[in-house]
């Protein structure tokens, strides 16, 4: 394969049963459009970037349109999908099970399936599932089940519950803001205390939380009794793993200054991110000269590969 041999964990998948279904479902709230898509072109994009493996995931609004069993049924034929794709080309995809939240049951129940008939690699959250948060109580049982499964989640922005600027959609602007929202409840809240075998991966360097994690830290003890200080917020904040997609070079400094280094992973967020767009972030980061080598190596590959046993066991 290529030198960097990069492991891509924010790369979608767009299926065919979930793109046509998807306009009379309510389309896109966010305000963007679903890009053209095939395994053949994802691999010709992963190609030209040295991606060996795209771990895929379905994007916001994931089956938020959906509802009752068929938001489940869909969510299914996602993963299925999917893991099809990883079962014809093992080394080259990945997959993020999409869950039918906010229906707990249904949700718990695709986990099981995802998990131990699909052997999925990991779960796709959205940041908020109806203006609902992932740190709110009514997903305790979901955090539950994937803190017992020692299960990697990949959590991606939704439109979050306002109203989009005009001319802005969602992906645009709203985004980073949602990721950083939802974070912070998950520390503030206590479910990243709870349930500490759970490897959260937060979109987009995290949307704002490395810039502005000391702002949160200093400020919640003096908001919440129910929180820890200073020191042991940050602590918290920091055991978040963070992609890079579309975060190169100004939000790199910010990022490696404040995450553990092997808390760092490659994004491309290809196909919503065009080829173009995906290809000028990327060289930023590889042209980003205040990091190793070794460090280099670490967020392309190196990193990821204690998240993805299934991937660590190919690379022998």
């Amino acid at each position: 394969m290529s030198a960097r041999r990069r492991i891509d964990v924010h790369q979608h998948v767009v299926p065919p049963c979930w793109a046509e279904a998807l306009p009379a479902h309510g389309g896109d709230p966010s305000g963007w459009s679903s890009p053209d898509w095939s395994p053949d072109s994802a691999l010709a994009f992963m190609d030209s970037l040295q991606i060996e493996t795209g771990v895929l995931s379905l994007t916001a609004p994931g089956v938020h349109g959906w509802h009752g069993q068929a938001k489940r049924e869909m969510a299914r034929r996602v993963n299925e999908y999917e893991a099809d794709l990883v079962a014809k080309r093992p080394t080259r995809f990945g997959h993020f099970a999409t869950l039918p939240l906010p229906d707990v049951d249904g949700a718990l129940a695709e986990i099981g399936h995802a998990f131990d008939t699909l052997h999925a690699d990991g779960v796709v959250l959205l940041s908020n599932y109806d203006g609902v948060y992932l740190g709110d109580a009514a997903f305790e049982r979901v955090w539950a089940e994937l803190d017992r499964r020692h299960a990697v989640v990949f959590i991606h922005p939704a439109k979050p519950p306002i109203d989009a600027l005009a001319g802005m959609p969602g992906p645009l602007l709203d985004y980073p803001f949602d990721t950083t929202r939802t974070a912070v409840q998950l520390v503030l809240n206590g479910v990243i205390t709870r349930y500490p075998n759970v490897r959260i991966i937060l979109s987009h360097a995290g949307g704002f939380l490395p810039y502005a994690a000391y702002r949160f830290a200093e400020l919640a003890p003096g908001v919440r009794e129910d929180v820890p200080n200073r020191e042991g917020l940050i602590d918290l904040f920091r055991t978040f793993y963070f992609d890079t997609a579309l975060s190169s070079p100004s939000a790199l400094p910010s990022l490696t200054a404040f995450a553990h280094p092997d808390r760092l992973l490659y994004g491309s967020d290809f196909p919503y991110a065009p080829r173009s767009v995906s290809r000028s972030f990327t060289a930023a980061q590889d042209g980003h000269l205040a990091l190793s080598a070794e460090q280099h190596a670490a967020i392309n590959r190196g990193n990821a590969l204690p998240l993805f046993p299934r991937l660590a066991a190919l690379a022998q």
